[in-house]
Order: structure tokens, then sequence, then C-alpha cells
């Protein structure tokens, strides 16, 4: 009688744990809000961690409206850091590649530094050579957003920064909004809105270094990746597109079928040559007049069991596979972040479109507003 009574208070008590376990849980998710660093001029940056219901957290600063980590398991359930970044804002306020930024006014390159809109002609910075990359000398990326926790559901944070008309020479006070809301099935949603008092041309979108194996962990070569794109659109010597929109069939630019990211990319093709490997944008493969989410991309770490779908409204995606990375940069816990280390899934419109009639148009009027969204879902493969 008495092992009955025991076995009776045993099953009582796990049915008690399991009934609170998920109480126990949500209540665990939300945002939480710690201080990173001070800006030169004193300005606080503060650090701003989503947790779901899951476990995934995503950590992202004012300064920048940066991604600067994204803890989620392996297939043992270990919790990694899939981005690269750095432990404090020093590291953000000294010149680096853009880590996790929000990259505007223009995401991409602008050919010569400059475009014209209604007949006149705007010079950029030149900050790549001869063209303006991602915005200019000051882009959003160095940008103070304002945050805001959102409360529902999910942990979801709105930034907003506000472009005067005439930074970075581009015209049109432009108002910038970006949610970030991460939910339980481990989606980390980018939903991107802006407007305008000016015609402008705007091209918005966030540029975290993915390495599924764990930042700091070495190359992403074995890493396989599938784009949803049949075209692409070839780069000229200054990594400007041509114009043209050409067919990736028989090129080491087809990953229509998933295929390791290093099978081909010391091919002989003068399209990897000139840009040391991949930084090509990728033009989906969208049904005519269709603005909804797709599958943009598909990227599976084996070793690690992580797996990244890349789902978008957007155009294009740009593949970039750290060509550039070359080991002077020391990230968090002091990595080493070397030659393709990381690779880049920048959705967007096209480069150089405000110089390109035939590409989508990234022009914004006063009284449209700009609208996309970007949905980076986080799973396990065995």
């Amino acid at each position: 009688m008495r092992l009955k009574s025991t076995f009776l208070s045993l099953i009582l008590a796990l049915g008690i744990a399991l009934v609170c376990l998920p109480h126990a849980r949500a209540a665990s998710a939300g945002i939480k809000m710690t201080t990173f660093g001070k800006m030169p001029d004193g300005t606080t940056v503060n650090l701003y961690t989503l947790t779901n219901r899951s476990g995934m957290q995503v950590s992202i600063i004012n300064y920048g409206g940066r991604i600067v980590s994204i803890m989620v398991p392996d297939r043992t359930g270990k919790m990694g850091d899939v981005v690269l970044g750095f432990d404090n804002l020093d590291g953000y306020l000294a010149p680096n590649p853009y880590f996790g930024a929000l990259i505007g006014r223009y995401g991409n390159r602008i050919g010569n530094a400059r475009f014209t809109l209604d007949g006149k002609e705007y010079k950029l910075a030149a900050n790549d050579g001869p063209n303006s990359l991602h915005g200019g000398l000051t882009g959003f990326d160095r940008r103070f957003w304002t945050a805001k926790d959102l409360g529902g559901n999910h942990p979801s944070l709105e930034l907003t920064y506000v472009s005067p008309d005439g930074e970075e020479n581009y015209p049109g006070r432009l108002t910038a909004h970006v949610v970030y809301t991460l939910d339980d099935s481990n989606e980390l949603k980018i939903d991107y809105t802006a407007t305008t008092n000016k015609d402008t041309v705007l091209n918005l979108t966030n540029h975290s270094y993915f390495n599924l194996s764990g930042e700091g962990s070495g190359d992403i070569l074995k890493t396989d990746m599938m784009i949803n794109a049949s075209h692409y659109t070839p780069i000229d010597e200054h990594l400007i597109p041509t114009g043209e929109i050409a067919s990736v069939e028989g090129t080491p630019l087809d990953f229509r079928k998933s295929t390791p990211i290093g099978e081909r990319i010391n091919a002989d093709f003068e399209q990897l040559k000139l840009a040391k490997g991949y930084d090509h944008d990728f033009v989906l493969d969208r049904p005519a007049g269709n603005h909804e989410l797709i599958v943009a991309a598909r990227a599976v770490d084996h070793e690690s069991g992580r797996a990244l779908e890349v789902r978008t409204t957007q155009p294009g995606i740009q593949l970039y596979t750290g060509n550039f990375l070359d080991g002077t940069i020391h990230g968090r816990e002091g990595h080493v972040y070397g030659f393709r280390n990381a690779f880049c899934l920048e959705t967007q419109h096209f480069p150089d479109s405000p110089n390109k009639p035939k590409f989508p148009t990234t022009e914004l009027k006063p009284g449209q507003t700009f609208h996309e969204t970007t949905v980076f879902k986080f799973s396990i493969v065995h």
C-alpha cells in the first residue's frame, strides 16, 4: 500500500511538472535590454536579446541595427553562435565589413558612385574603388536607431531611423522602420518599411555573416547551398552588374541543386575570378507579379546538423563567401576571421539598379511605402 502511494505521488509530481513546464518556458521568452557601450559622443548603445520559448536567442544593438549574435542548437542540442561579430561596441565602431548591420540607403554597389533621378545627377561617396558601397561613408550601419519593444506573442523589436534629406547625398527625408521578430519555430523575421518626402532610391538589407558550424570554427566550404535562381546578374571588373541577366545553366553559379559552396568556388570561370569567389546577385525564380514570401536559399552544415532557410519578398539575393576576410579581424572571444570563414545571403534589389533601367526599380516616391520582408529559419537535419 505504501509502495502504491509513493508511485501515485511520483506520477502526480510528474504531471504537475509537465503542466508547469510550458508556463516556465513561456515566462523566459521576451526581450532583455542591457548596456552594450557608449559612442564617442556619450550616447548609450543598448543590446536587445530576443529569446523564444525554444531557447533560441538573437541579440541586436541599436547602433547600426546590427545582429551581434544568433544562438541556435546543433543536432545534439548544444547552443552555438552562428554569426560573426564582436564582444563589445569598440569592434563595431572600428572599421569592419558590416557584420550583422542594417544596410542603407542603398545596399550593395552603385557604379561610379552616381545615379540620375528625375533628370538630376547625384554624386555619392566612392568608398569601394570607383563605386559607392552599402550607403556610402556613413551608411545606416553606422547610425543610431531608436528601439521599441513591440510586445505581442513573440519577441518583437522595432528600430527606427530618420535619414535627413541630402544625407550621403541621397535625396529626400527618409523614415525607415525595421522590425525583428523571433517566433517559437526558430524563425527570425525582418520587416522593412520606409517612406520619403521626395523621390529617392532605396535598397535595404541585413548583412549578417553566417557560419553554421559556429563563428570562429573555420571556413564554410563544406556547407551545402541551394539558391532558388535560374539566372544571375554578371559583373564587370569593378563588381558592378553589366546589365545582363544570364542563365546559371552550366556555370559554377548553378545552385538550383544543393551543392557544397567549395565544390566549384575555385573553378576556371571569369565571374569567380573577378569576385575572388562568390559575390553575386541571383535573380530569384519568382512568378511574375508575385510579391509573396518565397524560398530563396537553403544552407545545411552536415557536421553540426544546423540548417538555414531564407524566404523573402525581394527579387534578388546576394551570395557572398567572405572573400575579403583576411585574418586581420579578431572577433568574438578573440576568434580570427579568415578567408571564406562565413557566407552572407543578402536579400535585396539588384546592385546598381538606379543605373540599369531594365532591372526592377528601386525608386521610392512620396505617398508610396517601401515594404519588404525576409525570414531566416533555423532547423536541424539528421
